[in-house]
């Protein structure tokens, strides 16, 4: 490809990129650039939120550039407080090495194993030494951390914060130095740490490193990240017919963002998959695409035609009405709970009844039970809601 083509490949999905005249220049250098993207071992298990900066990692590694997968066993032992209102607890050595075993058998459900290096900062933080480290400490100043917004708000708060908390980024960033990065990848709530790479490598006499920041994924709640600790997350070690049931809960408007985050597809074709839902398609047809390439990336074809298989019977099994006439409602804001929602619709008597019906599992959507009673669901949405065995509605949010 010509750069102008490697551009359009790159840039698809991203948030930001730091930057892209220095991005430019780098690629007419006509050589594999060194990429580097960390990922600290705090849970066994990748999910999609992961995925979004393995698609990306995948997409440079087809472009010919060497990949860097980076666990960060030493630094996972201080725990990255981004996003934290609170010191967060380290991870034990033998939490880190068990995580870390994990990580090395799913990542290669997305890379080329043939074409990735597995690094652990171990390596040359170890090495650092006391010496070392307050020589990195040297670096930067107090001022300089409380920059980083959630170190300001927690300051503003009277909140703790611990002084190794000041040394994540630091680390973060000399590992750039010791990995030579030509290209960072991180999410947008990472910002801070990327950009102390830049600094490190220029404190060291390196070539600054491109910041490529992608946004953080939506979970299957339509509301935060997605999330082990918040029970909203696809893992990509989940069986076939999990991850498909899973993606095909996904709304219809939260799912092209799993399209342009997660998924292989190239912008042109997602667009035209948009043209067809605009011009009548049923959304869950193209979900369906969406579930069978991710399970098909995470296990195999064959598994993914099986999972298809499975979540039709289930879906025929409902014995949905084919002659539902369309509802469309009108939101005052952007989701709608789906005990409101019930009551709205005619199909229970309040919303209090409605919770209890999605508590005792009555209650379905595009065949699939919901058991959250606080189950928020979004403008663009167009689905069936089932309530108990024989009423239905086909509802569009507007």
């Amino acid at each position: 490809m010509d750069i102008q083509q490697q551009l359009a490949v790159i840039k698809k999905g991203v948030d930001e990129i730091l930057l892209e005249q220095e991005l430019v220049e780098k690629l007419k250098l006509n050589r594999p650039l060194r990429v580097k993207a960390g990922f600290d071992p705090t849970a066994p298990d990748l999910h999609l939120g992961h995925v979004v900066l393995l698609t990306k990692m995948r997409q440079l590694q087809d472009l010919g550039h060497h990949i860097m997968f980076l666990i960060g066993d030493f630094t996972g032992m201080i725990g990255d407080p981004t996003g934290k209102n609170a010191t967060r607890p380290p991870l034990t050595p033998e939490q880190i090495k068990i995580n870390a075993e994990t990580y090395t058998k799913q990542v290669f459900k997305v890379l080329d194993p043939n074409k990735t290096e597995i690094c652990f900062n171990s390596k040359w933080l170890n090495e650092l030494g006391a010496a070392g480290m307050l020589k990195l400490a040297a670096s930067q100043t107090v001022a300089r951390m409380l920059e980083r917004d959630d170190f300001s708000k927690r300051f503003k708060n009277n909140q703790s914060i611990s002084i190794h908390e000041f040394m994540y980024p630091l680390l973060q960033g000399y590992d750039s130095v010791a990995m030579q990065a030509d290209i960072e990848l991180g999410g947008t709530d990472q910002r801070f740490n990327l950009l102390m790479g830049r600094e490190l490598q220029k404190q060291y006499g390196q070539s600054t490193q491109v910041l490529i920041m992608l946004p953080l994924l939506v979970g299957l709640d339509g509301v935060n990240k997605m999330s082990k600790s918040l029970g909203n997350y696809i893992g990509i070690a989940e069986s076939p017919t999990e991850i498909f049931g899973k993606v095909m809960s996904v709304s219809d408007e939260l799912m092209w963002s799993y399209f342009d985050l997660v998924s292989l597809l190239n912008t042109n074709e997602i667009e035209q998959l948009k043209k067809q839902v605009q011009n009548g398609e049923n959304p869950r047809n193209i979900k369906v695409k969406l579930a069978m390439e991710l399970v098909a990336r995470f296990h195999d074809q064959s598994a993914a035609e099986m999972a298809l298989a499975d979540f039709e019977t289930k879906f025929k099994r409902n014995e949905i009405p084919s002659d539902l006439e369309l509802q469309e409602f009108a939101l005052e804001n952007t989701t709608i709970g789906l005990g409101v929602l019930l009551k709205q619709a005619g199909l229970v008597a309040s919303t209090s009844e409605g919770a209890r019906m999605i508590e005792q599992g009555g209650v379905k959507i595009d065949g699939e039970k919901v058991a959250d009673k606080n189950h928020q669901l979004a403008k663009g949405d167009t689905f069936v809601v089932q309530v108990g065995k024989r009423k239905f509605a086909k509802l569009k949010l507007n």
